[in-house]
């Protein structure tokens, strides 16, 4: 089966020495090869006050706290995303509230956003879904019209852009993800952007018990509370290794979406996800919207191709049972949805074979 995600190593030629040398450097928890890879990840993408995290749920938790989310509190957030982007929100104690989607993406639909927005919300979480820009022109300026901090998930979008600008820039809070899939992993890993510079202090805090690493333990004074949330040497030089190489891993997804996005124009029953014109995607995942979404998995399985919806939406878990709501915008585009394969493994015949699939079926 050509998969719809795969894991992205550089070349071992590259990898194995830079590895070998960490690990028995006698420094493999967080020290100077971490705060490297934070450095370069932040040059390299355009990305200031890069906080590197033991995960992207790590990151976002951190964002939360930061801004200022607690018990009592609401954030509104989407239900079409991975589960942490919203077992983090509860983490903090806080309530969430579904906003809508729009059909045409699967991303939040600013319109739902602002009417979701009380005297209790102090949040909103964006979710680049699938690697597609929300709109994010729109949510900024809902954000700072209500007061709230808009928060950028990027798990999903590295590399993508907006008006100019990288994802995670925009948004007061940003995070990323080098879980195993991803477009870039460090095996598992996350990173925190943040535009205050007066939080950086309290953030690096937070990723590690409460204390900023290098003080001595016998002069330190916890303030607040902590956790165990830092990357560490080895998987920081994973990282560094990886930068040399993702520009190519990424313009191959984009290339392969762009592919797609052409030569699956008109076909009857077939549609595909689509941004704002402000916006440049990294097609983690290739969005298809289909009439009949399960006769074409059927059809695309039969011919060796993997597709699926890959995520089941967050409302439905019990645990979020208290945020029940109508979601129409959500079950439109849930019942259209189907990914495709369009990462840096689909190669030219394997893309032409996809989209032959799919005319035919």
């Amino acid at each position: 089966m050509i998969p719809i995600v795969k894991v992205a190593m550089p070349p071992k030629a590259a990898l194995m020495p830079a590895l070998e040398e960490v690990l028995y450097s006698g420094m493999i928890a967080e020290g100077e090869a971490v705060y490297r890879f934070e450095a370069a990840f932040g040059q390299h993408f355009g990305v200031p006050n890069a906080l590197a995290m033991s995960s992207g749920t790590a990151a976002l938790h951190a964002a939360l706290t930061l801004a200022g989310v607690g018990p009592g509190d609401e954030v509104i957030s989407t239900p079409m995303t991975a589960e942490p982007t919203n077992t983090s929100i509860l983490y903090c104690g806080a309530k969430v509230v579904w906003a809508d989607v729009d059909p045409r993406s699967g991303n939040l639909d600013p319109a739902s956003v602002e009417a979701r927005i009380t005297p209790r919300t102090r949040a909103i979480v964006a979710v680049h879904y699938a690697g597609y820009p929300v709109r994010l022109a729109e949510l900024r300026r809902i954000a700072s019209a209500h007061g709230v901090a808009l928060i950028e998930d990027c798990a999903h979008a590295l590399g993508a852009r907006y008006d100019g600008a990288a994802i995670g820039t925009i948004g007061d809070y940003g995070l990323y993800s080098f879980q195993a899939i991803k477009h870039m992993t460090t095996v598992d890993g996350g990173l925190l952007t943040l535009k205050r510079t007066d939080q950086i202090v309290a953030a690096k805090k937070f990723r590690w018990f409460g204390m900023l690493k290098g003080v001595p333990r016998t002069e330190v004074d916890i303030d607040g509370v902590g956790y165990k949330y830092n990357m560490n040497n080895v998987t920081a030089t994973l990282g560094l290794v990886q930068l040399d190489h993702i520009d190519a891993v990424l313009q191959r997804h984009v290339d392969n979406g762009r592919f797609y996005d052409e030569r699956l124009s008109g076909v009857a029953g077939i549609d595909h996800a689509r941004c704002d014109a402000a916006a440049a995607p990294s097609y983690w995942l290739y969005t298809l919207l289909c009439d009949d979404s399960a006769a074409v998995e059927k059809t695309l399985n039969a011919a060796g191709i993997s597709a699926s919806k890959l995520h089941r939406p967050n409302n439905l878990h019990s645990v979020f049972k208290a945020s029940d709501c109508e979601l129409p915008g959500l079950a439109a585009f849930y019942s259209r949805l189907l990914h495709i394969p369009c990462g840096w493994w689909v190669s030219d015949d394997d893309r032409e074979l996809i989209v032959d699939v799919i005319r035919r079926g």
